[in-house]
């Protein structure tokens, strides 16, 4: 990892160094992602059976799992990995349903009654990914909210295994959600597929889920069509943000950010410090730790392209951060609480020594599908209104129109739009 003073640095440079990694590629990503959902646009089925063999090694006869498989899944697992599954469940459901929003109404002036409902997207897709690992905790992630919404069509895709199937703790973990239409497509095709639709996968409203550079590229582009879908947000690589003080766990800091860093060699990761000591005992435990990681060359890929920081005083550190609007923020400091005010921009933050970043990823009840590449600074986290609509009514009587229709009249005319105006003041001169 780069060290650097923050001190020493001039606006561009600052600016320089807090670019990620897939920003730096996003030209050659974006030219290829463009081809692969043309691609899929024109030739459909096909199209997914070609790229899947191309990029997943896998042929499968049909796309979508088929019902039995669901059954057989549970069959495939550990005690200890349901039981796993089914209490994370619980807990993000907990969460979740307890910040859920809630319809309202009014009475704006006598007579006028203004309401707020809200209804669940038809058909949603869901992504998966399973590039470098298959990841049951984001179907969690994914169709917890998804369900609490109400949503009528739950559409899952995930990447296929070499044999054609569907991780079963995947499968699992879907069908613990409600979730029965899971299709063996990952990448970019799979995003092309629900934005679109082929005669195997239904055209999907609305598109979920985390990804690499080329899906979280594939999102936007389909976001961006004609006749293509709404997306969540944008959730890419990840990447941590650590603020540790003189007393940070230099141990509990380094496994932080390799838990990220293990995830992919697009992520980053980045130390806030203002104690040179820790940003060295950091460092050290980094290679130790790195000696006994299965997905070494993954972390150690991530790595080249993270940084140290080394700032002048902790409140500097939140200068950083706030620049940076990490996806995930550790507070690795003695008073996390009091800092927090400080936050600007972040996708999801974890306060204190024993609240690693891996508790949000799987069981702590939060979600993991967070705004990444600095979008942090507009938008937040998965929850369950990512799943609905809200539509606004009005109800109007009489009195209510007597009362407000004026107001209405003098703008409508302010505005120069003239059969606004006549719209309301043809019902006040039927009223006089």
């Amino acid at each position: 990892m780069r060290r650097v003073r923050w001190s020493d640095l001039d606006a561009a440079a600052r600016e320089a160094l807090l670019r990620r990694p897939a920003q730096v590629v996003a030209a050659d990503v974006t030219a290829s992602v463009a081809g692969l959902i043309a691609e899929v646009r024109r030739d459909g089925d096909d199209a997914l059976r070609a790229l899947t063999r191309r990029f997943d090694g896998a042929e499968p006869d049909v796309f979508e799992v088929a019902p039995e498989a669901f059954e057989a899944a549970e069959s495939e697992l550990s005690s200890a990995l349901t039981r796993a599954i089914d209490d994370a469940a619980a807990r993000i459901r907990a969460f979740h349903a307890a910040g859920m929003t809630t319809p309202y109404a009014l009475d704006t002036a006598p007579g006028v009654r203004c309401e707020r409902i809200l209804r669940p997207i038809r058909r949603v897709g869901l992504y998966v990914p399973a590039g470098s690992a298959p990841l049951p905790s984001t179907a969690l992630m994914l169709g917890v909210p998804a369900a609490l919404a109400g949503c009528p069509e739950l559409v899952l895709c995930t990447p296929p295994r070499r044999d054609g199937s569907v991780d079963p703790a995947v499968l699992y973990a879907a069908a613990r959600c409600g979730i029965r239409r899971v299709f063996a497509l990952g990448g970019v095709q799979a995003i092309a597929a629900m934005a679109f639709g082929t005669d195997s996968v239904p055209k999907c409203d609305k598109l979920f889920g985390p990804g690499n550079g080329f899906v979280t590229e594939a999102k936007r582009q389909v976001s961006m069509l004609d006749g293509g879908a709404a997306i969540d947000m944008p959730a890419g690589p990840s990447e941590v943000l650590v603020i540790a003080d003189r007393g940070a766990n230099a141990a509990f800091v380094a496994a932080d950010l390799l838990s990220q860093a293990e995830h992919g060699p697009d992520s980053q990761v980045l130390l806030v410090g203002d104690d040179a000591a820790v940003l060295d005992a950091v460092a050290a435990e980094i290679e130790q730790q790195l000696s006994a990681l299965p997905r070494a060359d993954v972390a150690r890929a991530a790595l080249a392209q993270s940084r140290v920081v080394e700032v002048e005083s902790i409140d500097a550190a939140f200068d950083v951060s706030n620049a940076y609007a990490p996806e995930h923020l550790i507070l690795a400091l003695r008073e996390p609480r009091r800092w927090l005010d400080r936050v600007e921009s972040a996708g999801s933050i974890f306060l204190g020594d024993w609240a690693p970043e891996a508790l949000g990823d799987y069981c702590s009840g939060t979600n993991h599908v967070l705004p990444t590449g600095g979008a942090a600074r507009f938008t937040g986290g998965l929850s369950v209104a990512s799943f609905q609509t809200a539509i606004t009514v009005q109800q109007v009587d009489a009195t209510g129109l007597a009362a407000i229709g004026p107001c209405a009249v003098e703008l409508a005319s302010a505005e120069g739009l003239d059969a606004h105006r006549n719209a309301v003041a043809l019902r006040l001169e039927a009223l006089a």
